[in-house]
């Protein structure tokens, strides 16, 4: 197929050289989490996505981008809504803390206790930024950065099964599986995965294609 070259550029550049020996098993059998993360990969892949996303800068762990109705928080990005508020995009930064809960993670009590986004405006927002709970909140994304990487990585594991559902032919899902555990296998590997669909999506959703050529992560594993 035209697009495995594409698979064969991300493999080369990114899973097999650094610093992390590509494990040589093979890909996992279907169902259940099978990415095996340590406290070393997490680290080193979070402060890579810490400095493309925030510019490695503490005070850019916590923004609200002018024009938008919601904070972003953490090395990821994740989405805070107010309460009464939605918007068009996933809420994420919810499910960070309940993965935050599940590993044992301490959370700062008010943190914890919150019902939505505690400031109501960018304005607001902004003002604080020097406040103590800012400051709080601030040093404890800064202190959490590996837990953070394990919920964007379980959150990229999650996608597979939805990349699948998009693909019919039964060879074509399994070679989608097998290249994605192979890249997963290596740091290098597993942050260009993380990297690649932050920029270029899934690939699952019409609007991710053009001409009946699609760019998104799936069109590139296969």
């Amino acid at each position: 197929m035209l697009r495995f070259p594409h698979f064969l550029i991300l493999l080369l550049v990114f899973g097999v050289q650094g610093c992390m020996t590509v494990d040589s098993a093979p890909p996992p059998a279907p169902g259940g989490a099978a990415i095996r993360l340590n406290d070393a990969d997490a680290a080193a892949i979070g402060r890579k996505i810490w400095q493309n996303e925030c510019g490695g800068t503490v005070e850019g762990l916590t923004s609200w981008n002018a024009g938008e109705d919601f904070p972003s928080l953490g090395i990821g990005h994740f989405i805070w809504y107010v309460p009464g508020r939605p918007g068009p995009f996933q809420e994420s930064f919810p499910q960070l803390l309940a993965y935050m809960g599940e590993k044992g993670t301490a959370v700062p009590s008010w943190l914890a206790s919150a019902k939505g986004c505690p400031w109501t405006s960018r304005s607001e927002f902004l003002k604080e930024q020097q406040s103590p709970r800012m400051k709080e909140l601030r040093q404890f994304l800064a202190n959490t950065v590996s837990v953070q990487t394990g919920f964007i990585v379980r959150r990229l594991e999650l996608s597979l099964p939805e990349m699948q559902k998009a693909t019919s032919a039964a060879t074509d899902k399994e070679r989608l599986r097998q290249n994605f555990y192979l890249m997963a296998s290596s740091r290098n590997g597993l942050y260009a995965l993380i990297d690649y669909v932050n920029f270029k999506g899934e690939g699952i959703k019409p609007e991710e294609r053009y001409q009946g050529e699609g760019w998104g992560l799936r069109d590139v594993l296969l």
